[in-house]
């Protein structure tokens, strides 16, 4: 079953746009020009129950805005949206007693409060009789190993703790869908190491669904086996983890370094950064076999060291963005010049 459906869905805002020049306050006040800005535009995708999906995009692509029409903040402009089998803008509250949503930036914890406060406080929210509180508050306590967290202010907490009670409290009520907007933003290595750990847990054991959305390619490659891209408010890659780092085995980056100088130049192939002694080389595989290249190389002297590495998965969805974003680019090109 599917725990999300977006079918050809659009947002659009209107923006006033401030006039310049003199009795531009008078113009803006009588004859105010506005513009339409399209954030979303006419984007489909299904997300099942369980999984866990990466929900990427650059700053400005319509990320946040697909999550606040997916929650029923946002009421869509065309297309529709069901999740849990709800329509968000029409049955925003009770959607509600089914999702989670964790926000980076932003805090569902009282800030001068303890996290015991409110916890308490969104049991009280989501009607929850006090022992069953007191037994969902009591598992996820132990689970997330914040027991002596939950008396001190939350204006006290490393940022990594203050997640960590976060995503507890998102949990209280049970969801089946759980929203996570960076949620590993600003944390250090062993920080973001225990929050991965603990979504891949939800996840595995008590089924819950994930939507995700982070700029950290740590958080897609170690918890997520799908991911969604979408530019410039539309989807333009829907395809598996797995398909995904496909793209980045088709280029390599070789390194070597040589006892003694040697000619690293090979027929068609510069190094991108050489030294004396050492080289490293971009190899794309589907031009230049990777054997034969290795081959090259070791006859030119006495070889130290060689390394090989895949190209970074952050690397192929750069290159993504970029493709898109030139296509459209030329698009654009094209119409003027069909314009002119």
């Amino acid at each position: 079953m599917a725990a999300i459906v977006a079918d050809r869905l659009s947002k659009a805002f209107t923006l006033r746009i401030r006039p310049k020049g003199r009795f531009s306050t008078l113009r803006g006040l009588f004859r105010p020009e506005r513009r339409i800005v399209q954030a979303v535009k006419g984007a489909s995708f299904s997300v099942n129950e369980g999984e866990v999906v990466a929900f990427l995009g650059p700053n400005g692509a319509g990320k946040s805005t697909t999550i606040k029409m997916l929650t029923g903040i946002l009421q869509p402009s065309g297309g529709t949206a069901s999740v849990l089998g709800l329509d968000p803008s029409r049955d925003r509250k009770r959607l509600a007693w089914s999702i989670g949503s964790v926000f980076g930036q932003k805090s569902q914890l009282w800030f001068h409060l303890p996290p015991a406060d409110s916890f308490r406080l969104l049991g009280a929210i989501y009607e929850l009789e006090p022992a069953l509180l007191a037994s969902r508050s009591g598992a996820l306590i132990e689970r997330f190993n914040i027991g002596e967290l939950m008396d001190v202010p939350v204006r006290k907490l490393s940022l990594g703790q203050r997640i960590r009670c976060e995503i507890a409290a998102s949990l209280l009520h049970a969801p089946k869908l759980l929203f996570l907007d960076e949620p590993t933003i600003g944390l250090d290595v062993v920080a973001r190491k225990e929050i991965r750990a603990l979504i891949e847990e939800l996840n595995k054991s008590d089924g819950v669904t994930v939507f995700l959305t982070s700029h950290d390619m740590g958080d897609i490659e170690k918890i997520c086996k799908r991911a969604i891209i979408i530019h410039h408010g539309e989807v333009v890659v829907d395809e598996s983890m797995k398909a995904l780092k496909h793209r980045a085995l088709a280029r390599k980056y070789l390194g070597v370094r040589y006892a003694k100088p040697v000619d690293m130049d090979l027929p068609g192939l510069l190094p991108i950064k050489r030294t004396e002694l050492s080289a490293r080389y971009e190899v794309d595989t589907n031009e230049h076999s990777l054997a034969a290249v290795v081959k090259a190389l070791a006859s030119r002297g006495e070889l130290e060291d060689i390394t090989i590495e895949d190209e970074p998965l952050e690397n192929v969805i750069a290159t993504i963005y970029a493709s898109r974003s030139g296509a459209e680019a030329s698009l654009f090109g094209e119409r003027e010049a069909r314009h002119d």
